[in-house]
């Protein structure tokens, strides 16, 4: 199973990966780790500009040693998190004072630069040197998760030392370069946080989040859970006169009630019947579908969360592989099943309309 997903990942790079950023490719250290720190804390869009105005401005890592403290934090304007800017500098500086201006070439050392954690000096030993260290990103949790179909929170100790060892085990040690970017591109381009593209992913067929339809539930995150405001959005899809339900098993909020498929967002979603459409045919692979309503928002105030969301009926034509492994009750005996109130008053309102 790992073999097949490293080899359809590394194809799926070669013959189909489009994304482009200034960086990508680049085997140039002093660039890349340039692009890693400004990516810290930072959106790909909103670093692009930013990278190719330093590069300009600062070619090498003479140049930007060299340069005023005021000049590049003044290029570095609007990014914030300006610690990142100081030990940028003073990595700058230390390596052309100590290193004759050669940016270190083994992970350990890369390591130990002020301001590079394990991430960064993976993804500078890896795109510079080929040296086999893996990157863990949150598009690398992402598609690890899912694919694997791994539950356990990747914000917890544990969590991270089950990704980071299975990382590992999963890397092209040859190319490991072309591996992480493969991975990382995937995660943004095709496994995506929302609305992955399921339906034309290469690695669905042996999926485990797919198989299961789990996809929406994973990756975990143990302190989204105490999220102030959080968006659900609950699909019920019909079949024969009975609707796909799911008992909730996690340490969360309505723990062992029943709700149906969720679909769990940060923020509002907009929902129509022809958003919808776009979501079955891309993450479940239905196209034979009927919408049949989307519900007002809909509001609960918890003690410490307040729940906001929306009820999408759907009627199918047949159980997709996306939802073969759900239970299926009758719609008329729903009523014996214990729900959170939140699911109990769209019901209701249902009911008498």
């Amino acid at each position: 199973m790992k073999k097949n997903f490293t080899a359809v990942l590394m194809k799926w790079h070669r013959e189909h990966n489009t994304r482009e950023m200034p960086w990508k490719g680049e085997k140039d250290p002093y660039k890349i780790w340039l692009s890693e720190v400004i990516l810290q804390q930072t959106r790909v869009a909103q670093g692009w500009e930013y990278y190719n105005n330093f590069i300009k401005k600062y070619p090498t890592i003479g140049h930007l040693a060299k340069a005023k403290d005021q000049d590049v934090f003044k290029l570095w304007e609007g990014l914030g998190y300006y610690n990142r800017c100081k030990n940028l500098l003073f990595t700058a500086r230390e390596i052309v004072a100590k290193r004759k201006s050669v940016f270190p070439d083994q992970y350990e050392d890369i390591l130990a630069l002020k301001g590079v954690g394990p991430y960064t000096a993976a993804a500078i030993a890896s795109f510079a040197y080929n040296l086999p260290y893996a990157v863990v990103d949150g598009n690398v949790f992402r598609v690890l998760s899912r694919f694997f179909g791994i539950d356990e929170p990747i914000d917890s100790a544990k969590g991270k030392k089950i990704f980071t060892e299975l990382a590992e085990k999963v890397l092209s040690k040859k190319e490991a370069g072309s591996y992480n970017q493969a991975i990382m591109d995937f995660g943004a381009m095709i496994c995506k946080p929302f609305m992955p593209a399921c339906g034309s992913c290469p690695l669905q067929k042996t999926c485990t989040a797919y198989r299961e339809g789990s996809v929406n539930q994973l990756p975990v995150k143990g302190k989204s859970l105490q999220r102030k405001h959080r968006w659900f959005y609950y699909f019920l899809f019909e079949l024969d006169g009975k609707v796909l339900v799911h008992q909730r098993t996690g340490k969360d909020i309505w723990q062992n009630l029943f709700e149906f498929y969720l679909l769990e967002t940060a923020e509002m979603m907009q929902w129509n019947e022809q958003t919808v459409a776009v979501w079955l045919k891309e993450q479940a692979v239905i196209t034979k579908a009927v919408v049949k309503d989307v519900s007002p928002v809909m509001v609960q105030q918890l003690t410490h969360q307040q729940i906001k969301g929306q009820f999408i009926s759907i009627q199918l034509k047949s159980i997709p592989p996306f939802l073969q492994k759900h239970q299926w009750q009758a719609v008329n005996t729903l009523q014996k099943l214990p729900f959170p109130k939140f699911i109990t008053a769209y019901l209701q309102s249902r009911k008498n309309t």
